[in-house]
């Protein structure tokens, strides 16, 4: 087969962003060129690659096994112009980073201390729900995943890096928020409002639940933290959430923290990438600083 590695690209723009128009612009080409382009490798590889039903395009399994390839070579080659521009004293290059919902809250301000830092260095920095970060995991699309609850079927080089308290909230207009200590008892007769199923926070709080034989009269399951404290604040029932959420002030919105047996519940944010993945020394020094900048604070 005599692909390009220009080609290659393109067809990973094509994997990432789901449709052709959109892979061309990418690519800075014209829609022509890219199908002509995409046509060419296809009849290189001799099987379809891809299929349109609608308008959704989809990767046939042979399609996303040339996306991994693909992503494979393009991290390779971005690792190894990364080390010739260390090797002549350059600090240039893009990190790529995924980050669930939750880390928004603090990932912004270690990214813009790295970026004084590294003012010539570029960080793209995806905020999704953790099964868009774990998808993007499986498929090895950034340098650095940010999350509280990494996936176990994953071979994954992991550090904690911060603690990440996830606790009971009420309207500060709620009874229990004056009490000075609760049990979860106390919480039986009260409507839950829960982040969605599959986030950080909800399994954490699931699986206290559960180790406490406690069943929450659950209300609303929302995925946004923001969308949980002002349904709490207006007194659709209690909340559980990280206290990353809250900006560490009691109080924010409307909302109280509650003085619960068993919360603050312990959990941990995690830096994590595929064992295999070799890491530029771009990628290390950027780690580097989100431990260091953690450990200081």
């Amino acid at each position: 087969m005599n692909i390009t590695f220009r080609q290659l690209r393109l067809f990973l723009a094509l994997a990432d962003s789901g449709s052709v128009s959109a892979a061309a612009r990418r690519m800075h080409v014209t829609q022509p060129t890219a199908s002509m382009q995409l046509k060419e490798i296809t009849q290189q590889v001799g099987i379809p690659l891809y299929e349109v039903v609608g308008r959704k395009l989809s990767l046939t399994e042979v399609g996303k096994r040339l996306a991994e390839t693909a992503r494979d070579i393009t991290h390779c080659w971005e690792s190894f112009e990364q080390e010739i521009d260390a090797f002549q004293g350059l600090t240039r290059g893009k990190i790529r980073v995924a980050v669930v919902s939750t880390a928004k809250y603090f990932m912004p301000r270690l990214v813009g201390s790295f970026c004084k830092l590294h003012p010539s260095i570029d960080v793209a920095l995806e905020i999704l729900n953790r099964d868009s970060v774990v998808e993007r995991l499986r498929d090895n699309r950034d340098d650095f995943y940010i999350m509280s609850m990494p996936p176990g079927d994953i071979e994954l080089t992991d550090e904690s890096f911060m603690q990440n308290p996830i606790v009971v909230i009420a309207s500060i207009g709620d009874p229990l928020s004056k009490a000075k200590s609760l049990g979860l008892n106390d919480l039986a007769k009260h409507r839950f409002i829960l982040r969605e199923k599959g986030s950080g926070t909800r399994m954490a709080a699931d699986q206290h639940f559960r180790a406490m034989r406690f069943r929450p009269d659950i209300r609303l399951e929302l995925g946004s933290n923001e969308a949980i404290k002002e349904s709490v604040a207006g007194g659709l029932g209690l909340g559980v959430l990280s206290r990353h959420a809250l900006h560490g002030h009691d109080g924010e919105h409307g909302v109280r923290i509650l003085h619960v047996k068993g919360f603050p519940l312990a959990s941990a944010w995690h830096i994590v990438h595929p064992s295999a993945k070799r890491l530029s020394p771009l990628a290390q020094a950027f780690k580097q600083h989100i431990l260091t900048e953690v450990a200081k604070s």
